[in-house]
């Protein structure tokens, strides 16, 4: 069973913190290869959120929530990880199910825009995701712009 925690930057604890970056860290940065400024300033800042997986105390699944930067602009969802041990699982679609979701109660009516790893797409189209850019390189790895409108 997982616990899932949709949270307010101003809610999460040091140890929740931690373990998202580590998480972060273990999959963006060492297991792709790809070295890039991971903390960037918008974790702990603004209506920002933390989505959390957790299953017998370890996280599992984290997605990070980024508010409009203006009026009429999307909700950003980033940082959508599911830890390697849990892949297989279909937590990608839950994980992403309780991000739609915070993202309609906290900003309703807003688009919703994510950089997507371009090997990705088909995933984020099943969950009614088009892509709006062309393929772009982000640090190294082939990514598309989405939005679900």
């Amino acid at each position: 069973m997982i616990n899932w925690q949709d949270l307010h930057h101003s809610q999460i604890s040091p140890v929740q913190l931690y373990a998202a970056l580590a998480l972060r860290s273990a999959v963006f940065v060492v297991e792709q290869q790809c070295v890039y400024q991971d903390v960037d300033g918008q974790d702990l800042c603004g209506e920002n959120r933390h989505l959390f997986g957790w299953r017998n105390g370890a996280l599992i699944a984290y997605a990070r929530i980024l508010q409009p930067e203006s009026a009429t602009g999307p909700v950003v969802i980033g940082r959508v990880i599911v830890a390697p041990g849990a892949r297989g699982e279909k937590l990608g679609y839950a994980l992403m199910e309780h991000a739609l979701r915070s993202c309609r109660q906290n900003w309703p009516g807003r688009a919703i825009y994510l950089g997507a790893q371009a090997h990705l797409a088909d995933f984020y189209r099943r969950l009614g995701f088009t892509p709006v850019t062309d393929v772009y390189d982000e640090d190294g790895i082939p990514h598309v712009g989405m939005v679900q409108a």
